[in-house]
């Protein structure tokens, strides 16, 4: 059963019967019996909704907490492995997840069945909805968006660009020329970059289309290549291939699909759309004995294909997307494996096809194996509900446990952070205190004592050491001053390191994927000064951080430094995301060895041991 999602259910004839008679939506597995398949909402829409909601009373100045329960609920949409529509269809009680309660319910289900909400419509009368694409120009916060909006009338980037190239942002107090500077360099970057979504909010449109494709008639395979494949963290358009003897049947389907808002062209063997999401979906039907080429020729990366056609022509061959040709005689290109190989090659993992020194080392037998989902026994980066965590301690240990990990580190928040109930040294202590005693119940797995430190702007660490030094390990991050130039935020983040009691650095560059650009700081210096003090970086797993970035994995890969890929959850949910962060991983050719949490626990405490030694 597929829950409509039509944008004016009070319009739709044959939703009527959900209304009842104050003209509120009505929910229950009877009542969508007669709805049919009309318009899928997944989660990350919903969870788009609220977003917008949250920028919307941050700007207006509403109550924190307010604007935090939207961004919680939001988080907890995207994190959450069910589409929350078949939730709903099932008649399941949406107030059971993290964060969402009894409002927010409500609200997840006007939105399903009608494309919004009224709070969010209210929201955008009294506060303009295209201001909360101002929040994603770094150093633009809430109160300076409030400020361009009220004092220049600012209702959109292309006016902020033009208010800051006349020097009118320099004007307002709180700003000056240095601000206004950055504010133009930061829009040149942002006006310049085509629409692109991350990784986790494409995936469910993508899994979605092609489990459809696969019951067209005839159809053998449907594979996503491109970008996604490849597994970057943000996608611009999605490129899907089919192999069906009939083309035409495949494409009628194709832009048939419930979810489709645009036909941008329609063919035998290739059609366009544009998904109600806003993804671009490309579709090409290719003969089965051109599959493997098509594959590897759509996938790319271009630089990877461009090295690779002159690899063939050297053997006097041509390679193009139909296959590997000596002359007009075929010689392979039903699979990628037959295509590598006519080359010398051996197969090349897609995350490795950027053009960065792969078809080098697959020449000489030095391709990496690359690290896989299950090979992690830990994770060392999970909250609770101490501070801003949606689950509580047993729950999240619980969890982890039956996700298969031998070890699990509670690592909340400390006291710098007020507005996540950051722990003082007291509350640490009583949940020292309380993991003890989880332990000496559990089997199968060991919590480990942790905190994720904030790191202060002179480098000190916001708790004393005689309580630092009462755990298994600390996590140190960066929350505040992410303004500070490249040699001040790169000396405070090595005096962090300095201190006897630092195991691992959080999110090292503090990114937000499409929201916060990373603080200025120099990758190289911090990565040598982890190999220097004997402790660790962290892969964020999180969909919106993914930090490292793939090519500073390899670098750290290659100064022989360890990285642990953690999920920084916040929610039992939350631990899903472990496998962008071993994506991640990938993309940055580490292997097994090159992670901390591939180690059994008694070689992680070896590990940790000298991060911890005063």
């Amino acid at each position: 059963m597929i829950i409509c999602g039509v944008q004016d259910l009070r319009g739709c004839a044959r939703a009527r019967s959900l209304l009842n008679t104050d003209g509120q939506v009505l929910w229950g597995r009877e009542i969508l019996q007669g709805l049919g398949e009309i318009l899928m909402v997944h989660n990350a829409e919903v969870a788009t909704a609220f977003e917008e909601m949250a920028d919307l009373l941050e700007i207006e100045g509403a109550n924190p907490f307010r604007v935090r329960a939207y961004r919680f609920a939001a988080r907890t949409l995207r994190d959450l492995p069910a589409e929350v529509g078949e939730m709903v269809a099932k008649g399941e009680d949406l107030t059971s997840l993290p964060g969402i309660g009894d409002d927010l319910a409500g609200k997840i289900k006007e939105i399903l069945a009608t494309g919004t909400a009224a709070a969010l419509e209210a929201q955008r009368k009294r506060v303009p909805a295209t201001l909360t694409e101002l929040l994603r120009i770094p150093g633009l916060g809430p109160k300076r968006v409030k400020t361009l909006a009220h004092e220049l009338k600012i209702r959109s980037l292309s006016e902020l660009q033009t208010a800051a190239q006349a020097g009118r942002v320099r004007t307002l107090a709180g700003f000056g020329e240095k601000t206004e500077q950055h504010i133009l360099d930061a829009l040149a970057t942002r006006l310049a970059e085509a629409p692109r979504v991350q990784r986790a909010v494409a995936i469910p449109s993508a899994e979605a289309l092609v489990a459809y494709l696969e019951q067209s008639s005839g159809v053998s395979r449907v594979i996503a290549a491109g970008s996604y494949r490849r597994g970057l963290e943000t996608i611009g358009d999605l490129d899907i291939l089919v192999t069906a003897p009939a083309g035409r049947t495949v494409m009628d389907r194709f832009v048939a699909y419930q979810e489709v808002r645009d036909v941008l062209a329609h063919g035998a063997t290739k059609s366009s759309v544009r998904l109600q999401s806003g993804l671009q979906v490309d579709l090409r039907v290719v003969p089965q004995e051109s599959y493997g080429a098509a594959l590897l020729y759509f996938t790319g990366s271009k630089a990877h294909n461009v090295v690779l056609r002159q690899l063939a022509q050297q053997r006097g061959l041509k390679l193009n997307e139909y296959g590997v040709f000596r002359g007009d005689k075929p010689v392979a290109g039903e699979t990628e494996e037959s295509v590598y190989a006519s080359l010398g090659l051996p197969w090349i993992p897609p995350e490795l096809r950027e053009g960065r020194g792969e078809i080098d080392a697959a020449k000489a037998g030095r391709l990496p194996h690359l690290v896989d989902l299950q090979d992690l026994k830990g994770d060392l980066h999970a909250h609770t509900r101490a501070t801003d965590g949606r689950n509580s301690l047993p729950e999240m240990a619980e969890a982890a446990r039956l996700r298969g990990l031998r070890y699990f580190a509670i690592t909340d928040h400390s006291r710098r952070l007020t507005m996540a109930k950051g722990l003082d040294s007291a509350r640490l202590l009583q949940q020292i205190e309380a993991i003890d005693r989880l332990n000496a119940t559990l089997s199968g797995i060991t919590i480990l004592k942790g905190i994720e430190v904030d790191i202060l702007e002179d480098g000190s660490l916001d708790l004393p050491d005689e309580v630092l030094g009462r755990l298994d390990l600390v996590v140190g991050a960066v929350h505040s001053r992410f303004n500070l130039s490249n040699r001040r935020q790169t000396e405070r983040i090595m005096k962090a390191m300095d201190h006897p009691h630092f195991s691992i650095l959080a999110h090292p560059s503090g990114r937000l994927i499409g929201r916060r650009e990373p603080y200025e700081v120099d990758m190289l210096r911090i990565i040598r000064k982890a190999r220097e003090r004997r402790c660790f970086l962290e892969i964020n797993a999180h969909p919106e951080r993914l930090d490292l970035t793939d090519i500073h994995c390899r670098m750290a890969k290659e100064e022989g430094v360890l990285l642990a890929v953690n999920t920084d959850a916040h929610s039992m949910l939350d631990l899903e995301n472990a496998r962008f962060g071993v994506g991640q991983a990938r993309r940055g050719w580490l292997e097994k060895t090159d992670v901390l949490n591939t180690r059994s626990y008694a070689e992680l405490r070896k590990l940790l041991k000298p991060t911890m030694e005063a």
